[in-house]
């Protein structure tokens, strides 16, 4: 239980990944033998490259430089019931009787064979110096648990410094002391298993312990595995039965992508904690220790997988309902690295739970990641912008925009590039790290366009023919029912150089360009006709000199317009210098528009 509590933060996938039972049968029987000699290999080696601190120490025979190596060697010696050697593995220095020594080996070999374990050897240091962080002394380090009639107790190494030798590891004289003190006939050291099994299988022996134990351990495998299996399809029906959401997406899809790696889990641990209670050999725990972790390993990265796999499912089809083409790719991109990041992340951590040392290749690969992100450094800022672009969404293809000094239509967004259709109809390609970081204006999305213009008068305009310009012009704003009366404003200004200036401000209520200028013209015809009506005129931005009379001002329409404001003032119905609410709400949508006569005047 401990064993695989320790080790499920490992990550490692196999794509191709199935379910059949046999996958028990191909662990236990294919992968022990070439695992075995990937181990034996490496703690030859890991001894002949522990080096002591002075190039006169001799290395340790017995491999003993690491907890590791103790551990290991402890197990093999144990396995060759050669506990003469076993003996060396232990500090005995407390232990005054020798004859007492073989006596403590085997007392240490029952307690394990019975509740006590050792933890896989890759989670034991095979540093020389020991494992650092893990709460106990700096040399002493925890290798295992022992279980004394119901009790745990740590099982633990220390350093032993020599003066004419390397520092060597040994099981604790404190470790040693207790089991010296236990009276091995008062404790339960018999196996279940042993009760269990028939004479037969006891009497021949493989790889240190008897056939019956390793039949027993590979019969409790597919035991753990088909329970796990019946625990996860109940489990999963009975959710579905009383959670309806269960049975549809993204819930259902959430829990058939779990229910394996959970099941690879669930069947582990079983396996781990059936195999310790029913008292299976250490010996045979030991050379299956790799087993947990590496199912734990492809059980935690299956669940990475499928669970990026999931999330892009759902990404892209609410990006495909949108439209937004550019924004699958990008993840499609972004799926593809995290699935190869758990492949590498999830064979690395294989290979150290098999005894192969990958801190070099650990190096190897942080110093190439660096000389990458240099050389491609403006690669991965496009790439960075194109996905702030796709995140962000400021732009869609097919919005109108302006980008820097650049205007058109978006017509891609790109991993590396967006490209813009200017008003030229040519083709702008802007690297998505400079368009990310550049102003960005975007006319699609706006819901109204304002209407300003400045009519410029003729200096001969009466005050009397401004007020009734004020007035009609206003009337025309407040009655077209294309225009917000809220602000519209008519309101004069400026007594410019060569003109008396009157400032028209409104917003036109229409989403596209098009519309605009057909309601802008619309609009400024029939200012046209109220600025003729008025009797006054649009000034030239220019001196005009007059060789011959002209015509002048219409002294009837001035009259007229002047008429008119004088009704208004006895009336007291002047609109200045603004209207009434209930003038607007009077004039609101009275205008037809379009005007009469036009072809669109039926479509109202």
């Amino acid at each position: 239980m401990a064993i695989f509590a320790q080790h499920n933060d490992i990550a490692m996938i196999s794509p191709t990944l199935k379910r059949p039972l046999t996958i028990w049968i191909f662990l236990f029987l294919s992968l022990n033998l070439p695992v075995t000699l990937i181990k034996s290999n490496y703690y030859h080696l890991n001894a002949q490259e522990s080096k002591p601190e002075s190039s006169s120490w001799s290395e340790d025979p017995l491999g003993r430089q690491t907890p590791r190596g103790t551990a290991s060697g402890f197990i093999n010696a144990v396995a060759d019931k050669n506990y003469q050697k076993a003996e060396a593995y232990l500090n005995f220095e407390a232990v005054e009787n020798p004859e007492d020594h073989i006596a403590i080996v085997k007392t240490l070999e029952s307690l394990l064979n019975q509740n006590g374990y050792l933890y896989p050897y890759s989670s034991i240091s095979s540093d020389n110096t020991g494992k650092a962080n893990d709460g106990l002394p700096p040399s002493i380090d925890r290798v295992g648990m022992l279980s004394i009639n119901g009790e745990e107790m740590d099982l633990t190494v220390e350093k032993i410094e020599g003066n004419e030798r390397a520092p060597i590891w040994l099981f604790s004289k404190n470790t040693v002391k207790l089991l010296q003190e236990i009276d091995i006939r008062s404790t339960n050291t018999s196996g279940t298993i042993e009760a269990l099994l028939p004479s037969f299988l006891k009497r021949w022996s493989y790889g240190g312990a008897v056939i019956g134990h390793w039949i027993a351990m590979l019969l409790i495998g597919i035991l753990s595995y088909l329970i796990a299996w019946a625990v996860v399809f109940i489990t999963d029906k009975i959710i579905k039965v009383f959670w309806k959401s269960a049975n549809e997406e993204p819930v259902s899809n959430i829990l058939k992508a779990i229910a394996f790696p959970v099941q690879l889990f669930l069947a582990v641990w079983l396996l781990v904690y059936a195999s310790n209670q029913l008292g299976i050999s250490i010996v045979v725990r030991q050379k299956f220790s790799w087993l947990p972790v590496i199912c734990s390993i492809i059980a935690l990265s299956l669940i990475l997988w499928r669970v990026t796999q999931f999330l892009t499912d759902f990404s892209q089809k609410k990006m495909n309902l949108r439209g937004n083409v550019s924004g699958v790719s990008v993840i499609l991109f972004l799926n593809r690295a995290a699935k190869i990041a758990i492949v590498v992340f999830g064979i690395i951590a294989i290979l150290d739970a098999v005894g192969v040392d990958v801190t070099t290749g650990l190096a190897a690969l942080g110093i190439g990641g660096i000389a990458l992100a240099l050389g491609a450094q403006k690669t991965v800022e496009n790439f960075v912008g194109s996905v702030t672009v796709i995140a962000d969404q400021p732009v869609r293809v097919g919005d109108f925009c302006k980008v820097g000094n650049t205007i058109g239509t978006i017509e891609n967004i790109g991993m590396r590039s967006t490209r813009i259709r200017t008003l030229n109809r040519t083709i702008v390609t802007i690297p998505n790290g400079q368009f990310s970081s550049s102003e960005i204006e975007n006319y699609a999305h706006r819901d109204r366009f304002r209407f300003y213009h400045v009519f410029e008068l003729r200096y001969e305009t009466t005050p009397d023919q401004i007020r009734y310009l004020l007035v009609e012009l206003r009337k025309i704003l407040y009655a077209h029912p294309k225009v917000n009366p809220d602000p519209a404003r008519v309101r004069f200004t400026t007594l410019a150089a060569h003109s008396i200036n009157i400032e028209i401000f409104a917003f036109i209520m229409v989403p596209e360009y098009n519309d605009f200028l057909e309601v802008q013209e619309d609009i400024l015809l029939r200012m046209m006709d109220v600025v003729e009506t008025s009797g006054s005129g649009f000034a030239f931005p220019s001196q005009t000199v007059y060789l011959s009379r002209d015509k002048g001002l219409s002294k009837e329409k001035s009259e007229e317009a002047a008429k008119t404001v004088e009704d208004w003032k006895i009336k007291n119905d002047l609109q200045i210098p603004k209207f009434t609410s209930e003038k607007i709400e009077e004039l609101k949508d009275s205008l037809t528009y379009p005007p009469a006569g036009t072809s669109h005047t039926s479509d109202n």
